[in-house]
């Protein structure tokens, strides 16, 4: 037989796409040609899949091959088509038969040697996979606790070349790899671990409630970073879908880490305030990765010391705050990365970051207090819902050892509060509080008439923005949830008011 055919996956952004690869072996000059938009590390694989195959005892055919990626016209990157293609190459050849490749997928690089080393972007390739009615899939082993996530595939975890061959003549079994249940673990986070900061936590609740974005100001040591890193701990674990999105965009990334999607907790990333806008909100050359807003998708995204960040790298957030999915354009193509997150700032009120309460350690002048602070650009600080003061805890809350409400307390609230939220909502295709559309809430979802007053007195006055109205009815109704009020009043609207402007950034 001088023809055979595999499949196996590309991928585009986190979304996969079939690739049939073909094999020709037919009379002529030896050669080796790979056809369909391969890129460089495609191009390299022939002497790579040369080598494995001769140190697997078996032949490399001496004849014209032709290897045709299709279809032609999708780009393909990576290593992992090192085993589909080698192995359409021994098939076309006659080493194996070719009758063993129907309904199976082959995904691994290659060493010289025959091993199968392990690539990014399992996860992803398999669920494209498995939509597509795929039933079986060879990969490698190391790859396998990405894959025991799916349910709908026979995964077939190899070692090596000469594994994967004497299964498909065979010679010898693969076990099947079994799949693995999602359960909740304990954490070491919780909000019982933090003295004091009754304000800010009850903020975080509400935040939690409507998955809303917030700011914290105030001086180093008083507990912002320890607030952030719990958040998660209150928010709703996540369901298998959000847990397997999750685990695509960061198997794609290379962060992937079973012990997370196995809590099925929401992700926390705090990239660093040095960090590049790139890195941000994802790019790259010939390789596209997702940047530190689509790795917190459906989880928090923390910067600490946010005025510290470099020019536009905060700016750049602006527009997946408002639409949830970060488009990437490059030469090769157009990707598309989710990026639904509550974005949670710290920063100091002052650059030295001494002036709290009196403020007789700080030795900043007015100036600089402000040039700092205008760091957080209006449209921005206008996109954030929560603005919290957090100050230094008294030593009597630092002494006080009675026992403090714990994370799953508030996680109860804040489940039984979404759950009202999402009863509202049957008929929309949003779920939260902070995805309420603007023209809804003037209409279908007012407050109160006397609260509807006080906001456009507020407009009128021009002490807030069309979107800080529409940002406070939005917090109106996850505080009202959280008390089980079916209708914002005033009451809910002066504490979102106070919620909203804690700090001395003007609203």
């Amino acid at each position: 037989m001088s023809f055979a055919m595999t499949q196996g996956v590309a991928l585009l952004g986190i979304d996969g796409e079939l690739v049939s690869i073909e094999a020709d072996v037919s009379k002529g000059l030896p050669s080796y040609q790979l056809l369909g938009l391969p890129d460089a590390a495609l191009n390299e694989s022939r002497d790579r899949i040369r080598s494995a195959i001769q140190n697997s005892k078996l032949i490399w055919p001496q004849h014209k091959i032709t290897v045709s990626l299709s279809p032609a016209w999708l780009p393909k990157s990576g290593s992992g088509f090192d085993l589909p293609i080698s192995i359409a190459i021994l098939a076309a050849s006659g080493q194996i038969p070719s009758t063993a490749l129907n309904g199976l997928i082959l995904i691994g690089e290659l060493s010289l040697e025959g091993a199968l080393k392990p690539i990014r972007g399992i996860l992803p390739m398999l669920l494209a996979a498995a939509k597509q009615g795929t039933r079986r899939a060879i990969l490698p082993v190391e790859n396998s606790d990405e894959a025991s996530l799916i349910e709908d595939l026979e995964i077939l975890p190899a070692t090596n070349l000469s594994q994967v061959i004497g299964y498909l003549s065979g010679s010898c079994q693969i076990a099947p790899l079994q799949h693995r249940d999602t359960a909740e673990l304990n954490s070491n986070l919780d909000f019982s671990q933090v003295a004091g900061q009754q304000i800010a936590k009850f903020g975080m609740e509400v935040a939690a409630t409507g998955g809303h974005h917030l700011l914290m100001i105030g001086p180093p040591g008083t507990g912002k970073t320890m607030l952030a890193e719990r958040l998660p701990t209150i928010l709703p674990r996540l369901s298998s879908s959000q847990t397997k999105q999750v685990a695509a965009i960061h198997s794609v990334a290379g962060t992937f880490d079973i012990g997370y999607v196995l809590e099925k907790r929401p992700p926390f990333i705090a990239p660093h305030h040095t960090t590049t806008t790139v890195a941000m909100v994802g790019g790259g050359g010939r390789t596209i990765r997702p940047g530190a807003c689509s790795l917190a998708h459906n989880g928090v995204l923390f910067i600490d010391e946010a005025p510290e960040c470099g020019n536009g790298i905060l700016d750049s957030l602006r527009q997946p705050l408002e639409s949830g999915i970060v488009e990437i354009t490059r030469a090769i193509g157009s990707f598309k990365f989710p990026a639904q997150f509550m974005l949670v700032l710290a920063a100091n009120p002052c650059p030295c970051g001494r002036f709290s309460g009196k403020g007789r350690g700080c030795q900043c002048t007015s100036l600089q207090v402000r040039r700092y602070l205008s760091k957080l650009s209006g449209p921005l600080l206008d996109r954030i819902d929560l603005r919290l003061k957090v100050d230094t805890p008294t030593r009597v809350e630092l002494a006080d050892l009675s026992p403090r409400e714990n994370s799953i307390q508030i996680r109860a609230r804040v489940e039984k509060a979404r759950q009202i939220s999402a009863d509202r909502f049957t008929e929309y295709s949003f779920s939260l509080n902070s995805q309420i559309p603007s023209e809804l809430l003037r209409t279908r979802f007012k407050a109160q008439q006397k609260a509807m007053s006080a906001l456009h007195n507020l407009i009128d006055r021009e002490e807030i923005t069309a979107r800080g109205f529409h940002k406070l009815l939005r917090l109106c109704w996850s505080i009202a949830d959280l008390r089980e009020v079916t209708i914002p009043g005033i009451e809910e609207l002066e504490i979102a008011i106070s919620l909203r402007s804690a700090t001395e950034i003007a609203a």
